[in-house]
């Protein structure tokens, strides 16, 4: 994506509303401010502002009720699941329940990019930065909203294709429509429909165009921003660095910071246990080269298909742990020293039968099965 230089994220204007200062340092809205200098709350550089229309920079001292502001909160943008039956709007005159009312509160003052009605449902934007809501609607932006609509009746694909065109409904003319017919039933079908424009209820008035009510709609993509599995109701940050890819700009180099931050803390280096700064292999936890250290004698203490005493047997990093006999001296002297535990091991391990490299030469007790009767005789001539 070409790099956009219309617009800047956490720009900070020269000169700007003293109502859009205040709002952006997420007091309240734009109206709420007003209202409040209205009233003789806000002071500029000492002396009480009586009206909105005033323009401040950066070097002057802005207090609301004696205190000052406090300092601007980085840009954010969420993907939110919005349910059916909540107004998307700050408040309501019929008193019905918005978004905000159900949102978390811990979360900043947030303004919605675009709109979705009560009834419907989906991906929806929140941003606390009001420039950037602005910018996202914009048709010129080129972002495409899809949908996945439920109509009712029978539906005639030959009558979707000019949509692609425009169509005017009411003296109201509404840009290109892509739609396609993606699976219909007896009673109803289900669509696909994607806009750029986004004019008020511009899916429901187009399909009631063409004859079908609408039973439901479900947004699932602003440009970009997909809606995804999240859950209804759930809200989710979008990283900085993503946004401004998106954007088609670079991220300031404080929002790259605290994006590399979060990678560390989301995904943290298992220690290794063997030589320090040894690389994981394949990146799982434990599973360095040198791991289980040098262990039984052996270079590679864990190292699948590598003989430690070089016989060309295979072996594996539990043979190391439980002490395994790897050389006839090894073999000699784990069995001459019963007060060692790692030879006692060793001798539990030789006795459960399992199979270990055979020495060329015998040290005392190095078998603990009984002596043939030819070593019987050894021994009795020996005497």
């Amino acid at each position: 994506m070409a790099k956009n230089t219309s617009f800047k994220l956490d720009d900070l204007a020269t000169s700007e509303r003293i109502a859009k200062r205040i709002a952006r340092a997420g007091l309240c809205s734009r109206r709420e401010a007003e209202a409040r200098i209205l009233d003789g709350r806000v002071s500029v550089n000492g002396k009480i502002v009586d009206s909105p229309a005033l323009n401040v920079g950066t070097d002057d001292e802005v207090l609301m009720d004696g205190r000052p502001l406090p300092s601007r909160e980085p840009t954010q943008l969420f993907r939110y699941y919005k349910p059916r039956g909540l107004v998307v709007s700050a408040r309501d005159e019929k008193n019905r329940q918005t978004i905000f009312d159900v949102l978390p509160a811990h979360l900043p003052r947030l303004i919605s990019v675009g709109r979705l009605d009560i009834d419907s449902e989906g991906l929806l934007l929140l941003t606390n930065d009001g420039d950037l809501a602005r910018h996202l609607e914009l048709p010129a932006t080129g972002w495409s909203r899809k949908y996945r609509v439920r109509v009712q009746g029978q539906v005639d694909e030959s009558k979707l294709i000019p949509l692609a065109d425009g169509v005017t409904i009411d003296g109201v003319r509404y840009g290109s429509v892509i739609a396609r017919l993606d699976r219909q039933m007896p009673s109803n079908a289900w669509l696909t429909v994607a806009i750029r424009e986004g004019k008020n209820r511009e899916v429901r008035r187009i399909m009631e165009y063409l004859g079908h009510k609408v039973g439901r709609l479900i947004r699932v993509s602003y440009g970009p921003f997909q809606l995804g599995d999240l859950d209804e109701g759930a809200v989710e940050a979008v990283k900085p660095r993503i946004l401004a890819e998106q954007l088609g700009m670079d991220a300031p180099e404080d929002l790259n910071a605290n994006d590399g931050k979060q990678k560390l803390k989301l995904k943290p280096r298992a220690k290794s246990g063997g030589r320090p700064g040894a690389k994981s292999r394949a990146g799982k936890p434990g599973g360095s080269k040198f791991s289980a250290g040098k262990a039984g004698g052996g270079k590679f203490g864990n190292r699948a298909g590598k003989s430690s005493g070089g016989s060309g047997e295979r072996s594996d990093s539990s043979d190391h742990k439980r002490g395994k006999p790897t050389s006839p001296r090894n073999s000699t002297q784990r069995n001459s020293s019963q007060n060692n535990s790692k030879q006692r091991n060793a001798t539990h391990h030789s006795s459960s039968g399992t199979e270990v490299t055979k020495p060329t030469k015998r040290g005392p007790n190095a078998d603990h099965r009984r002596p043939s009767s030819r070593h019987k005789a050894s021994r009795s001539g020996r005497r």
